[in-house]
């Protein structure tokens, strides 16, 4: 299996997302956060969605450099639509008008529509976090790519439609960032190209019953995705319907159905609060401080090293990656190479 640095693999994103029509400042901001994914361990959301990206350009169903359109506003509200912009970079400009509101009202909330997929939404939690804001950020699939049966069906109902909260905690901020799926669809798209079989646990095919191979998802009919929660997946597959609402129907986009209206993309939902406005910003960095130290100190179990908090996970790995190089499997590694030699863009050498 290939490893790159970061900054190799940067380099090599930037100069395909540039030579797909991106401009200079898109093409880096897009590189650069696909790679903190794989920095992270969340490949998935990795370099391995360029050519996917690239397809979409060429196909008019996502448009490099495009506008921001705000479409209402009030003091604490952003309804915009990123008019099939690349997602990272619509959700991004969200984000930013987002903090300057939370800053002075203490909370703003917004939507986004027609907005190509904006990857990690940890990301957008660890940037709140690090200005000292709470997140949570939600999207659905903009009606599209139905993956998640309800518990009991056959069928697909839902995208796997993840939904994030970050919280703001010195040098190690809580992010939970998680599909209301068991797994991420592009986790399964991952093993597909790299010819491997899926966990346990996280697939069935069309009749309901569970499989480990990832072509099925794929299939016609298609199979599923099961929802989170095992015995309880109604509870994830009723979280993921919530989802489906806030992202889809508040934001004025349209929620999942048979025969989509659009090309896949995201509806956004985000939220923002400034600790500083509700309980005090020392207030609640003490809380926050102690619950965490609380929680760590909890008796542990046999053969339990150590309690794990969420974000702990993505800093370990990012860690682990910075010093020894981030692994590419070579089936998605061929991919990239292939549509790189297609645009004249050689690969980096192996780190």
């Amino acid at each position: 299996m290939p490893q790159f640095t970061a900054s190799q693999l940067t380099d090599y994103a930037t100069a395909l997302l540039r030579a797909g029509g991106l401009n200079d400042v898109e093409a880096q901001t897009v590189a650069k956060s696909l790679v903190d994914a794989n920095l992270r361990g969340h490949d998935s959301h990795g370099v391995m969605r360029i050519p996917y990206y690239l397809d979409q350009v060429t196909k008019g169903e996502l448009v490099p450099n495009a506008e921001f359109s705000v479409q209402r506003e009030t003091p604490v509200i952003v309804v915009a639509n990123g008019n099939w912009g690349f997602g990272r970079t619509q959700a991004g400009r969200l984000l930013e008008r987002l903090m300057a509101k939370a800053r002075v009202a203490g909370v703003a909330v917004g939507t986004l529509v027609q907005c190509g997929h904006i990857g990690r939404l940890g990301e957008y939690c660890e940037i709140a976090a690090a200005s000292g804001f709470i997140a949570q950020v939600m999207v659905n699939t903009h009606g599209n790519a139905r993956r998640v049966a309800p518990p009991g069906g056959t069928a697909p109902r839902l995208g796997t439609n993840p939904i994030a909260f970050g919280v703001p905690n010195g040098e190690a901020p809580l992010i939970l960032d998680f599909g209301t799926s068991a797994t991420a669809e592009g986790k399964v798209r991952v093993k597909r190209i790299a010819g491997q079989n899926c966990p346990e646990g996280w697939l069935l095919d069309s009749s309901g019953r569970a499989t480990c191979d990832p072509a099925t998802l794929y299939g016609n009919p298609p199979g599923t995705i099961r929802p989170f929660g095992g015995d309880q997946a109604y509870k994830g597959f009723g979280l993921g319907l919530m989802v489906e609402v806030l992202s889809g129907a508040l934001s004025g986009g349209p929620c999942i159905r048979e025969t989509p209206v659009t090309q896949l993309g995201n509806c956004v939902f985000m939220q923002l609060f400034d600790p500083a406005q509700f309980g005090g910003a020392e207030h609640f960095a003490r809380e926050v401080r102690d619950l965490a130290m609380f929680v760590r100190g909890c008796p542990l179990a046999e053969g339990v090293a150590s309690i794990t908090l969420p974000g702990d996970p993505e800093r370990a790995v990012l860690r682990q990656r910075m010093d020894q190089g981030i692994p590419i499997d070579d089936g998605n590694w061929r991919q990239l190479v292939e549509r790189g030699n297609s645009l004249g863009i050689a690969p980096p050498a192996l780190a």
